[in-house]
């Protein structure tokens, strides 16, 4: 009688071409192992999808992790804007104090002479306590961003990038702003001593004042205007009462520096309203710091070609 042992696989029978039959899960009916799936789900590319994915698949689930969503920018709300602006006025009184004190102690010791009571119309010290003023404001600006709305300074303020190209755009028209509102002022009436040309009154002031309204002041300005406040009123009415009011605001803090130049705070007026605008049309706060930089600058370029280099001031009022 013939031996069949060899064909059923029994142990030491060499037969490799019945080993795949004689499998026992092929013989027994079961479901192959997990283990099995394995290879397929670590030969990268070319492996082909485990019954896991295909089952996620059908019912539209992701088995990767999903990208976190965007972070909002901040919209302030009124109780937070309420006790940002009741913290700015208190530290402007507060600071123009402390600038005073300081003043007084360091002006024996330097062998300063101006009189306290000049120090409005003395630009060195005017600049001085602006950076003072604006150093908290800032800080407190951050802290607020940070720690109630959980965000860093940049996603809360909008604070986004154009493109190379756009940059450079907004850059010439800012100074395309500037002429404008120059050649405006030259043919509208208006009062030619008011404040701000009175601090003009040596080279070093001019560069200090220059400085100011350049490196810093627009970065503030924007922050505060094109950045708290539009966002505060945006969420108040949007655009329609967002743009005009950050406006009116803008003009208003500009108003002791041109006090009774009408024509002047007017086209303060309608600067504000185009930084508004760029603000409200590109959703960032780039675009209006962009503008407000380049028009500042065009302004103090201008000034420094028309004097020779800040060395004739008699034009100006309040030059030497």
């Amino acid at each position: 009688m013939e031996d069949r042992r060899t064909s059923t696989g029994e142990p030491g029978a060499a037969n490799p071409a019945n080993d795949s039959v004689s499998s026992p899960v092929v013989e027994t009916g079961e479901a192959p192992p997990l283990r099995a799936e394995l290879p397929l789900l670590t030969h990268g590319h070319a492996a082909a999808p485990s019954l896991a994915e295909e089952e996620s698949e059908r019912l539209g689930l992701a088995l990767l992790p999903s990208t976190p969503p965007v972070p909002r920018p901040v919209e302030w709300k009124g109780l937070d804007v309420a006790l940002f602006l009741a913290f700015s006025v208190v530290w402007l009184l507060l600071s123009q104090f402390l600038s005073l004190a300081g003043y007084a102690v360091l002006r024996p010791l330097m062998g300063w002479h101006t009189p306290p009571m000049a120090l409005t119309e003395n630009p060195i010290f005017v600049v001085t306590a602006q950076l003072v003023f604006y150093a908290p404001v800032l800080t407190y600006i951050i802290l607020v961003v940070a720690l109630q709305y959980h965000q860093p300074l940049g996603v809360g303020i909008r604070w986004r990038w154009p493109a190379f190209g756009q940059g450079v755009r907004l850059l010439l028209a800012g100074v395309l702003l500037a002429m404008v509102v120059l050649a405006a002022s030259t043919l509208l009436p208006d009062r030619k001593d008011f404040p701000m040309e009175k601090l003009f009154t040596s080279p070093l002031a001019v560069y200090a004042v220059g400085g100011l309204a350049v490196l810093v002041a627009p970065f503030m300005e924007e922050l505060v205007f094109r950045g708290v406040l539009f966002s505060f009123f945006e969420r108040l009415g949007g655009f329609g009462i967002a743009v005009p009011a950050t406006a009116v605001l803008f003009a208003a803090l500009h108003y002791p520096e041109y006090a009774g130049a009408w024509t002047h705070v007017f086209m303060i007026l309608v600067v504000g309203l185009v930084l508004s605008v760029a603000r409200a049309s590109t959703g960032s706060l780039v675009p209006s710091f962009l503008l407000h930089t380049a028009y500042n600058a065009t302004f103090i370029g201008l000034l420094f070609l028309g004097t020779h280099g800040f060395k004739n001031l008699h034009g100006i009022a309040g030059g030497p």
